[in-house]
């Protein structure tokens, strides 16, 4: 293609117009002419005459016209004709009368969120429209009043990406059909790049009145981090982004709104627990030197341990009732109920969003007319569809169910390895304990074994195995990555969304094992399987001399809040540094040379080819982060009660670290539709049914919360209700001179342990007392209790709540009348002007009107 000679002096650098500057830019592709490249360059020559017989528009920019001296650039407009056929085709809704249902959602005293409000062109950049699926045959049904603005620039990508995707680059007598799609020639480095622009630079308005610097719009009032108190601007996040990731965006907004419900009272609760710190009866016992300071504890390891007194967990037993007191059963049943009024609501905001933004019944659209490049060109086999009654590709069920078969042990695989890694890790808990414990093996028990001022082995151990596990967390992460998106393209999934559906599942499941393993290990089995000296539990078998970690006098639980605290912070910290700072670098980095050059000779294509490239997982990643997080704070929540305030600080960061990315640091993705979260909705919802399990058992069996009112109530001697003698009932005794290796020089014979069985000399010694069995139908009758009252109330609250509003219901049911009641009466018009013209302009004779009114009868009745 012949390229004249430009002056880029003259051209605007935020021009997002060919050179005559009324032909819309619609998508840009870039490419490097290499040496050697004679096939690349065959390949852009069909591909480019084919977008071109298509009825595409292209011009290119020389490579002397680039910053870089290399890069050519291939601008694409779509004019009206293609516009409108692929509308059809795509059945893209748009208007064709303005909504006239009067909008009554007006809330009383509505002037208390005026602070938090944004103005109304923002919040509202389009009129409200009845719209229905375009129809290029009855064009003047539609509000097409200019036709190079009726489909916004979001639409307009929209449309050429599929266009794109789907042109072939070979020519006809070759016959190779998989030689198909912009997406393989990206791969193959034919084109370096292929993106849709900005429409003006981030931080000003673009001079050409013509542009409607909606991005700088979206900065000024969106991006900015001193705009954390404001809503969002979902539609016009919609209308520039398209509606997959406004969705994206009310999803997290809202799940940030209801965080502010649960942080409440999750922080009153732990101010709960710090206001009652000194009824704390059991603690108090703990660091008494009358008491605490006389319990010798039995070694926590075998050999290199020695005995210990029991005060030395005095500041562990502290902390621990911050978070294990009974305001912590109050926040496990608060957040059961919690979780589902948020996913009952969000669904009735999610069915709000489908009408606003004309996505309901979208779902069977996107499945009959998504289907994946990747699966037309794969699937070489054809069968009749037998709704359409057309030839369509499909995969065989024998390949379909081998490839499914090595996706699934591959997923086993991985998750088996983080379970290898994870048994690594406790293993490594004993040995580390073992080797603190030894630096203290040769002091009198008259001296508090700590590893400096206050740190215990056992705090030591807890957090420096913790921060190991959240590094072998991040780099399992980074390499599962890749396999998961190597074995869904395997699969060879039929449409987008089955696609990411598939990938979703597999994500999950690994960051399900890879981030909760370790809480579930400290949480469930910790302490659980340890025996009693003498004869204790040893992980591998006595062999390993490794034995089964016991808990603190003060219980687990403290270990579940060290655990929780470091890899939920750590995740949230380290994710958002990356999503902020790694874009930013790289981008700064890129535009290195192009800073050094007067403004006019860096193009709005230069500077947008410069930023990231916002992939198609790119939205799949910020998902998971959500619900991971989401998992932190309600499968795990009766132990951190400051998980949702956590949660919620970094939820604000979020939303305005993802704008400013977004707008600032990346590529304009193509817009692309969604009428739901996805699978995201039933994970989150299985989720909520597993938190109130494990935050059931948490309660039971890691806290220490139920043998303590099974003694307040049935053992206290005195009969009275308070928790005198508390810790010493929870002790047993065991005598030294049974240890096969017991010290003779020791001035003590007995030493304590943690478990509820006889003493030494009773007839049967070791056994476990009644008291424990009474403790354990204490523990299960709570569970059981908790469970169905929760899931109780959960289904009813469910039941209680409509998904879809009855407001919205009435307003889609109008609409749909409204669509029917006007294309009967344009069909109508559109017959009459027939008949009339075939009558030559004469009255209607008495058989016409008869055929007339017949007609009328029969849309009516079809309508």
């Amino acid at each position: 293609m012949d390229v004249p000679d430009i002056d880029k002096q003259k051209h605007s650098k935020d021009s997002v117009f060919f050179r005559d500057g009324r032909r819309r830019i619609d998508f840009v592709l870039s490419y490097v002419d290499d040496k050697d490249g004679e096939r690349k360059q065959e390949r852009r020559k069909l591909y480019e005459a084919n977008l071109e017989k298509v009825g595409l528009e292209l011009e290119t920019e020389d490579k002397m016209e680039s910053d870089d001296g290399k890069t050519y650039f291939v601008k694409i407009h779509a004019p009206w004709e293609v516009l409108a056929t692929y509308a059809d085709v795509l059945k893209i809704k748009v208007p064709f009368k303005a909504n006239d249902i009067p909008d009554n959602s007006e809330m009383p005293m509505n002037w208390l969120s005026t602070p938090f409000r944004l103005p109304g062109h923002i919040m509202h950049p389009e009129p409200d429209y009845f719209t229905a699926p375009f129809n290029k045959d009855k064009s003047d049904f539609f509000l097409i009043g200019d036709k190079e603005t009726f489909f916004p620039p979001s639409t307009r990508n929209r449309i050429v990406y599929y266009i794109l995707s789907r042109c072939s680059y070979f020519r006809d007598e070759c016959g190779d059909k998989d030689k198909k799609g912009i997406k393989r020639l990206l791969n193959n480095g034919t084109y370096n790049a292929a993106f849709p622009l900005h429409d003006s630079r981030y931080w000003i308005r673009s001079r050409d009145p013509s542009c409607e610097s909606e991005r700088y719009s979206l900065y000024k009032h969106w991006a900015r981090f001193f705009s954390f108190f404001k809503e969002q601007p979902l539609n016009l996040i919609r209308k520039y982004y398209g509606e997959k990731i406004g969705i994206y965006f009310a999803w997290l907004g809202f799940y940030t709104e209801m965080l502010l419900f649960a942080a409440i009272v999750g922080t009153i609760c732990f101010v709960y627990g710090f206001l009652t710190y000194d009824d704390n009866e059991w603690s108090k016992e703990i660091c008494s030197a009358e008491i605490g300071g006389k319990i010798v504890m039995c070694p926590l390891c075998d050999k290199k341990c020695g005995y210990w007194k029991l005060n030395s967990t005095c500041n562990s037993s502290w902390q621990s009732h911050l978070f294990d007191n009974v305001g912590t059963v109050f926040f496990a049943i608060f957040m059961g109920i919690w979780v589902t009024l948020f996913l009952e609501f969000w669904k009735r905001r999610q069915a709000r969003l489908e009408y606003e933004w004309d996505l309901v019944d979208f779902e069977e659209e996107q499945q009959q007319l998504q289907l994946r490049p990747e699966y037309e060109t794969k699937c070489t086999n054809r069968k009749l569809n037998r709704i359409t009654q057309e030839m369509e590709p499909y995969l065989p069920i024998t390949s379909k169910c081998a490839r499914t078969c090595l996706s699934g042990a591959t997923v086993l695989f991985w998750i088996s390895l983080i379970i290898a890694c994870i048994i690594g890790v406790i293993a490594y808990r004993l040995a580390v304990y073992a080797a603190f414990a030894s630096i203290m093996k040769d002091n009198p028990t008259t001296h508090l074994q700590v590893v400096g001022p206050l740190i215990t082995p056992q705090l030591a151990t807890s957090v420096t195995a913790s921060c190991i596990n959240f590094v072998i967390i991040m780099i399992l992460n980074l390499m599962y990555e890749r396999v998961a998106v190597w074995i869904t393209d395997m699969e060879i999934p039929k449409t987008h969304l089955e696609y990411e559906n598939k990938l979703t599942v597999k994500m999950f499941l690994f960051q399900f094992v890879n981030y909760y393993s370790s809480c579930f290990y400290v949480a469930f089995f910790k302490g659980k399987f340890v025996g009693y000296p003498g004869d204790y539990v040893y992980m591998f078998g006595k062999w390993s001399k490794l034995r089964n970690e016991e808990c603190d006098p003060g219980g687990c639980l403290i270990e579940l809040t060290t655990q929780l605290v470091i890899v939920m912070t750590g995740k949230q910290v380290w994710g958002n540094i990356q999503e902020a700072l790694v874009p930013w670098l790289m981008n700064w980095w890129g535009s290195r040379k192009a800073r050094s050059h007067p403004e006019s000779l860096y193009s709005r294509w230069e500077q947008d080819h410069d930023l990231q490239v916002f992939g198609q997982l790119g939205l799949f990643y910020e998902y998971l982060e959500m619900v991971i997080q989401f998992g932190f704070i309600t499968l795990f929540v009766a132990s951190f009660p400051l998980a949702p305030l956590l949660a919620l600080i970094n939820n604000i960061i979020e939303v305005r670290v993802d704008s400013w990315k977004l707008t600032t640091q990346f590529r304009r993705p193509v817009a692309a539709k969604a009428h739901s979260i996805g699978a995201w909705q039933e994970i989150l919802n299985g989720m909520a049914i597993l938190s109130v399990v494990t935050n059931a058992f948490i309660v039971a069996f890691t806290s220490d919360m139920i043998p303590r009112l099974v003694y307040m109530y049935a053992y206290q001697p005195q009969g009275e209700m308070n928790m005198k003698g508390y810790i010493n009932n929870s002790l047993s005794v065991f005598n030294i001179s049974e240890f096969k290796l017991a010290n003779s020089l020791c001035s003590f014979f007995l030493c304590r342990y943690r478990d509820y069985r006889y003493p030494p000399g009773h007839e049967k010694q070791y056994a476990h007392t009644m008291q424990f069995w009474h403790i354990l139908a204490a523990k299960l009758a709570f569970i059981i209790i908790m469970e169905h009252v929760v899931f109780l109330v959960k289904f009813f609250v469910a039941w209680m709540i409509p998904d879809v509003p009855s407001d919205v219901r009435a307003r889609v049911k109008r609409e749909r009348y409204l669509v029917q009641e006007y294309l009967h009466n344009y069909e109508v018009e559109k017959l009459k002007i027939q008949l009339s013209q075939n009558n030559h302009g004469e009255e209607l004779s008495l058989q016409s009107n008869q055929r007339l009114n017949a007609l009328y009868m029969k849309i009516y009745i079809y309508k």
